[in-house]
This record gives structure tokens, sequence and C-alpha cells, in this order.
């Protein structure tokens, strides 16, 4: 899960992925939000607060006007996305398209045959393949075929306190040794080095780990989907966060709220958390405004002192990031397949823009512009106004190597599972969470890092078991 507007929990890990798989409750979109009978087309949508729905019915709205094709924005439950497709299928009423679906959905449609892959490739194409980053058409597709047309990316970053790094002679953290290095030189009484998720229950713990476990190649599975939590990389990850949360960290379990308000508040250097932080430590929404002390007069004093880590290494790997791509999918046997591929090269070309502007800090375009311009979107993400009561582009409080690396993140995008085809296996782990359980028992004492690599490795294979 992720903050989004308004305070309210959504995507910040994988979506509302946790509750994928285990085919909650079905709960009704309406009597004719399956329609499309009178020739209208169906899409779902993922992005269902009422003002992101609105949004999105304009963007169609002015696609029916140049095309005569009528569309409906259907508003759907993330945490009811499972049993309402599956419902859908049975009755024989799937939605023409399905968007801002995180890739854990995408694989559990594909593994249901719910998705045309010949509409997404031949919409790839027709955009151009090479318009888009290599990495989101990597992780959206599988076995040569393209499952879903990739849309848009959040990034896991790490923030930190480039004036404290600055005063006291730090490079940036971008390294296992060069955190631990900062956090323990910047832990004061009054200053934390590091603030990170800790609690059990909570798939951001997840994401967080996993952002510094790529990095040291610490991988979910292998090529041969042997679980492999518990090799040497991994254990090394634990051992990490271990010691940056045993020794120079806050006390008390950890989460996604509690880590922002330690960072807005002054007393952390650094913090994990997902681009979403952005507007807000612009000082752009009213109800999660930074409180330091300099903040206090200058709400933007947080961005302005805040550098931004994209990609971690670790002594056993290379750079690599987190990050999530939700995608547009067309579904089979949905209705018209034409229209539907026409709906969703126009929301990747003429509507591309204003849909990232529904919220640019969490929109990075994964289509970076078009084959006469090169850079067209990019350029245009860059324009765009974001936050809440206040909008600004988040290139008039940012530095331009800050906008560029957030721009180029999806390139470095690494995730556990899906390149060894696993996507099922981590929607799972996503509802049992063993990594976020063996990082609460690791942080509070009861196990050291080989214990909750372990645990968290033993967890993984009970579940992957369950799955055959």
């Amino acid at each position: 899960m992720r903050i989004d507007r308004g305070g309210h929990r959504r995507r910040l890990a994988l979506g509302a992925v946790t509750a994928l798989l285990a085919a909650p409750t079905l709960a009704a979109c309406g009597d004719d939000d399956q329609g499309g009978g009178d020739g209208t087309l169906t899409v779902w949508s993922l992005e269902n607060q009422t003002d992101r729905v609105q949004a999105t019915q304009a963007i169609a709205d002015r696609f029916t006007a140049a095309t005569g094709i009528k569309v409906k924005i259907v508003a759907t439950d993330e945490n009811q996305f499972s049993s309402l497709i599956t419902s859908a299928a049975a009755a024989g009423t799937l939605p023409d398209v399905v968007g801002a679906l995180p890739l854990a959905a995408v694989a559990q449609m594909s593994t249901n045959d719910l998705v045309d892959t010949d509409a997404a490739k031949a919409v790839v194409d027709g955009l151009g393949a090479g318009t888009f980053s290599a990495r989101a058409l990597e992780l959206t597709g599988q076995d040569g075929r393209q499952l879903a047309v990739p849309s848009d990316g959040w990034a896991q970053l790490l923030f930190y306190r480039k004036d404290l790094f600055d005063a006291a002679g730090l490079p940036a953290p971008d390294t296992y040794d060069r955190i631990r290095q900062a956090a323990q030189r910047l832990n004061t009484k009054g200053v934390a080095g590091i603030s990170m998720a800790t609690v059990p229950n909570d798939a951001f713990t997840a994401q967080t780990f996993e952002t510094l476990a790529l990095g040291n190649n610490c991988q979910l599975v292998d090529a041969n989907k042997t679980v492999t939590l518990d090799t040497p990389p991994c254990v090394a990850a634990f051992q990490l966060y271990g010691d940056l949360i045993r020794d120079f960290s806050v006390p008390g379990a950890q989460d996604v709220d509690t880590t922002r308000a330690t960072y807005f508040s002054g007393k952390a250097a650094m913090v994990v958390w997902s681009s979403f932080l952005l507007d807000e430590m612009a000082g752009l929404r009213s109800d999660a405004l930074p409180t330091c002390g300099p903040c206090r007069g200058d709400k933007e004093f947080l961005a302005k002192n805040s550098g931004v880590v994209t990609a971690v290494s670790g002594p056993g790997g290379r750079p690599a990031q987190f990050g999530e791509i939700t995608s547009w999918a067309i579904t089979k046997g949905g209705g018209d397949t034409e229209a539907a591929r026409r709906f969703t090269t126009y929301m990747m070309n003429e509507g591309y823009p204003q849909w990232l502007g529904i919220a640019p800090e969490g929109k990075f375009p994964v289509r970076k512009g078009t084959a006469e311009d090169a850079d067209k979107f990019t350029t245009a993400w860059n324009d765009l106004p974001a936050g809440v009561d206040t909008k600004k582009p988040l290139g008039d409080v940012y530095p331009a190597d800050v906008i560029s690396a957030l721009q180029k993140s999806p390139d470095s995008f690494q995730r556990w599972g899906f390149p060894q085809k696993q996507g099922e296996l981590v929607g799972a782990t996503l509802s049992e969470l063993p990594v976020p359980k063996a990082i609460n028992a690791l942080t509070s004492g009861e196990l050291d890092a080989a214990g909750a690599a372990k645990r968290a490795a033993e967890d993984v294979r009970t579940i992957q078991k369950s799955l055959e």
C-alpha cells in the first residue's frame, strides 16, 4: 500500500495485491457497470477516487469526441479486484479494458487467461516499442508475449538530508557501506540515522526490504524457481536492515505513517519511502506538511535540502531499484477489441499527459516520447502540476538532477519473482507477508540475520508448495 490523496492507504507496495489472491467478498459495481451492449466501451480503473475517476472520464470523453466511440469509466476497488474480475469472467461480462493494474494483478489475469496479449502487442508495436522503457516492457511481458501495455510507474526511493550529509562531508547514501556509515555518523540524540518500516503486517515493510535487497542481488527465487531468501546475499541484506534499525533508528514499531512523520519532523537523516512523498515534502498537501523547525518558516525546506537516491547497491550486486509499473490490460473476450486497442492507444498518446497529470509524483512516464519527439512525454511530465491544496510542477521545487533521476528510474526497476515468471507467488507472499514477519523478529531481537533469512525462506517455500 501507499499513502495517497487524503492520507488514504493505496498501492504503496504492489497495489492491493495482498488481497488479490484471497478472493474477498464480491462488491457490486452497479447494475450497469458491466455494460457495453449499446456499443459503449467499458473500462475499469483501479484509480478509483472520485477526482481521479472524473479526470479519467474527461480524457475518455475527448477520445469519444475524436472517434465517436463511447467510453464508460468504472471505478473499481482494488481490494475487490480479484473477485470482481473472476465473477465478470464467469458471467461473460468482462470489461473491455482494465487500467492502473499493478504487476501482480497483470500476472493474475494472465494466469487465468483473461488478457489479450495480441491486442497489447499491437498497441505497443503501433506506438513503437522503442518509445517505451525497455524495463517496463520486460516486466509486463512473458515468454515473448506482451501481457499488457505498461502505462506509468512509481518508485521506491531513499531520501536523505543533503544539508546534514554535506556538513558531515558524507557522500550520497547509494551503497550499503555509505548508508551504514551515514546512519552511524548522523545518529545523534535528536536525530536518528535512518527511519524504515518494521511492522510485520504491512506490505510497506516488504517493499522497503526489497528496495535494499535487490541491490545486493538478493532474490526471492532463482531461475529454477528455488527460494533463495536464505542465501548469503539475502543474509547480508537482513544484516544491514537489522543493524540500521537496532543501532541507528527510532524506537518502537515503524510503519508508513511514522517513518514519514519522523523524517518530516526533522528527526531522521534518511528515510525509505515511495515517490508519493515528493509533493508532500514540497508542502503541497495541507494535511501532510513537513513539521521540522525550519519548515515552519519555509514549507519547502525539506524539499530543498533533501537528496534522492533512486538505486542502491550492495557488495554483492549492482545498483537496483524497487518500483511498480501499472498497465492497461485489454481483456480476452471483453467485447470490441478494436475499440479497446484504439482507446488504449489514445491513453498512451494523445491523452497520455493528462493521464500522468492525475498524480505526477506517482506516475512517471514509461513511454518517453514518440518516434518524432523522443522526449515528448518526459518533458511534458516535468511541467505537470503536482499537489492537492497547492499545485506546482515538481520541476519548480526539485533540482534538475533529481527530476532527471526520477524520469529515468523506471529504466532500472527490478522486482522479485517477475523475471522468474513467479508473479502468482509474489501475490501470495504479499498475502502472508513472510518477509515483514521476519524483519519484525529480526529488529525486535528475536532472531539474528541468518535466522530471519531462514524463517522467511521457509515460509515462502510453504507458500510456494501450496500453489502447486
